[in-house]
C-alpha cells in the first residue's frame, strides 16, 4: 500500500516537474529581501515590479497549460487548473505582508499583475488550441 502512494506521489512530480520548477524560482524570488534586487539596476525602470509579476505568472499558467494540455480537454478544466497559480500568488503575497524579517509587502496591484499573467496565458491558449488541433489533423 505504501509503495502504490509513494509511486503515485512520484509520477504526480515527474509529470509537473517544469510547473515545480516554475513554484519554487517564484516563490525563491517573492520570498527574498528586497534590497537583494535594489543593487541591480532594475529597480530604476519603473513599474518592473508590476511587470515582473505579470511575467512570472504567465510563465507558470503557460507551463501548467503545456504539461497538462491533453489532460485539459475543455475550458472548465483550464479554468480549475488557474486556480493554483491565483492561489499560489495571493498565499505568496499573504506571506510578504505577514513575514517582517524580508523586507517585502503584499500589494494588491501585484496580486492583479499575476492575475494579469495567468488571465493572458489563458486567453492565448484559447485562442491558440483551436489553430493547434486544425493543423494536427
Amino acid at each position: 500500500m505504501r509503495i502504490t502512494i509513494f509511486a503515485r506521489k512520484c509520477k504526480m512530480l515527474r509529470k509537473n516537474k517544469f510547473s515545480i520548477t516554475v513554484a519554487l524560482i517564484i516563490l525563491v524570488l517573492s520570498l527574498t529581501s528586497s534590497q537583494t534586487f535594489s543593487n541591480t539596476g532594475f529597480t530604476e525602470i519603473p513599474y518592473i515590479d508590476k511587470i515582473a509579476h505579470f511575467g512570472f505568472y504567465f510563465l507558470f499558467m503557460s507551463v501548467i497549460i503545456l504539461e497538462h494540455r491533453n489532460s485539459l480537454l475543455n475550458t472548465r478544466q483550464l479554468l480549475l487548473a488557474s486556480l493554483v497559480p491565483f492561489g499560489f500568488g495571493s498565499m505568496i503575497e499573504l506571506l510578504q505582508s505577514g513575514i517582517d524579517i524580508i523586507n517585502r509587502s503584499g500589494e494588491i496591484l501585484d496580486l492583479i499583475a499575476n492575475i494579469a499573467g495567468v488571465v493572458t496565458a489563458l486567453f492565448m491558449w484559447l485562442f491558440i488550441r483551436p489553430y493547434h488541433y486544425r493543423n494536427a489533423t
